[in-house]
C-alpha cells in the first residue's frame, strides 16, 4: 500500500537572487611553502592518514575472567570483575574451602574429587536459570556454548519466560535440547532414595545436574517454602569415604587426604557413601550470584529442593509478570531437577 504522502511532490521555492560573499584570502601559516604549487588532489575528500595500528592483545595468563551479562549497566559489576582476576578452577576452590572450613568436613574420612570446570556468568535480574544453563552449555556445547541472548530469545518465544525466570524444570529441560542440543531428562521424587545412587553416578560420569533450591543470604540452600527460588548447576561431587580404590586415583599433591581420578586413566568406581551417613557427600555447585564454587552438603540441598512449594509474595506483587507453570512452584520444581548430557555420552 502507497502511503498517501508519497504522492506529493516537493514544493517549488522561487529563485533567490544570490548573496555576494566577501572574497576572504586563505590564512597561511608563517613560513610554510607556498601554496599555489601544491599538487591538487582529485578526490573530493581530503585524506587523512590512517590510524595508528592497535596495540597486540596481552598475551592469556591462565584462566578467563568471569562472564558478566549486562556488565556495561553495572559499574559496580565491573569493578568488582576487575578486582577478581581469573576464574578458579574447581580444584583450587574446593581445595580453599576445605581449609577454611576444616569444621565441616569429617576427618575420620578421605575425600575423592569428581569436577568439571565451568565459566562464570554473574546474572542480572531474575535469570539465574538461564545462567546455570549457560555455564552447563560451554559443556554441552562445544566448542563455546550458546550465547545467553539466544536462550533468554528462545525461552520468551516459548513463552518459558517473561523477565527471565524459569519456574518449570519441564521447560527448562525443553529449552536445553532445543538450543543446546543435548539430553536433557527431568528427574522427580528429589535427590534422595530412590534417585540418590542415580544421580551421584551420574556426576561422577561427569554430566552435570540443574537443580532448583531457596537460596541464602551466602548462595547456599536453605527452606523458605520457595520464596527465595534459585536455580544452580552442579559441575561434580565431593566423596567422603573410608578408603579410596587403589586404581586410577591419585592423592593431591598439595592437599593431604584429598584424591582425584587420574586423567585418561581406567578408575574403579568409588564405594558410595551409606545414605543416612552425614557430611559424606558435597556437591560442587555454581550459581549466576558468585564466581567461585561452593560445596553444599548432600542432604541440605535435597531438603531444599522438596520444599519448593509457595510463589514469592514479594514478586507476586511487584507489578512485573512471571510465567508460572499450572500448579505453582509446587508443580513446576518442587522435588525436581534436570539430568544432563552430551548427546553421544555413554549411559
Amino acid at each position: 500500500m502507497t502511503s498517501p504522502c508519497s504522492s506529493l511532490e516537493p514544493p517549488v521555492l522561487p529563485p533567490s537572487a544570490p548573496t555576494p560573499q566577501a572574497s576572504i584570502p586563505p590564512l597561511v601559516p608563517p613560513n610554510s611553502p607556498d601554496v599555489t604549487f601544491l599538487p591538487i588532489s582529485s578526490s573530493l575528500q581530503t585524506p587523512f592518514p590512517p590510524p595508528p595500528p592497535l596495540p597486540p592483545p596481552p598475551p592469556a595468563l591462565g584462566l578467563a575472567p568471569p562472564h558478566v551479562f549486562g556488565m556495561e549497566k553495572s559499574q559496580l559489576l565491573k569493578e568488582a570483575l576487575e578486582k577478581a582476576g581469573p576464574v578458579p578452577t574447581g580444584r583450587e576452590d574446593v581445595k580453599r574451602l576445605l581449609k577454611l572450613h576444616k569444621d565441616r568436613f569429617r576427618s575420620d574420612l578421605q575425600w575423592i574429587l569428581f569436577c568439571a570446570d565451568l565459566p562464570s556468568l554473574i546474572q542480572e535480574g531474575p535469570q539465574c536459570g538461564l545462567v546455570a544453563l549457560w555455564m552447563a552449555g560451554t559443556l554441552l556445547a562445544p566448542p563455546n556454548g550458546v550465547p545467553l541472548e539466544r536462550l533468554m530469545q528462545v525461552a520468551l518465544e516459548r513463552g518459558y519466560t517473561a523477565q527471565g525466570e524459569m519456574f518449570s524444570v519441564a521447560d527448562m529441560s525443553r529449552l536445553a535440547q532445543e538450543v543446546l542440543g543435548c539430553q536433557a531428562e527431568v528427574l522427580s521424587g528429589g535427590l534422595g532414595s530412590p534417585n540418590r545412587d542415580r544421580v551421584l553416578q551420574h556426576l561422577i560420569a561427569g554430566h552435570l545436574l540443574l537443580i532448583p533450591y531457596d537460596e541464602d543470604f551466602n548462595h547456599e540452600p536453605c527452606q523458605r517454602r520457595g520464596h527465595k527460588a534459585h536455580w544452580a548447576v552442579s559441575a561434580g561431587v565431593l566423596l567422603g569415604v573410608s578408603g579410596v580404590p587403589s586404581l586410577g586415583y591419585a592423592e593431591d599433591p598439595e592437599f593431604s587426604g584429598l584424591f582425584h581420578p587420574v586423567p585418561s586413566m581406567p578408575c574403579q568406581p568409588p564405594p558410595l557413601p551409606e545414605e543416612g551417613s552425614p557430611g559424606a557427600i558435597y556437591l560442587l555447585s555454581k550459581q549466576g550470584k558468585s564466581w567461585h564454587y561452593q560445596l553444599w552438603d548432600y542432604d541440605q540441598v535435597c531438603e531444599s529442593n522438596l520444599q519448593l512449594t509457595d510463589f514469592s509474595p514479594s514478586r507476586a506483587t511487584d507489578g512485573r509478570l512471571y510465567v508460572v507453570p499450572a500448579g505453582g512452584l509446587r508443580s513446576g520444581l518442587c522435588g525436581q531437577v534436570l539430568l544432563l548430557r552430551l548427546h553421544d555420552a555413554s549411559h
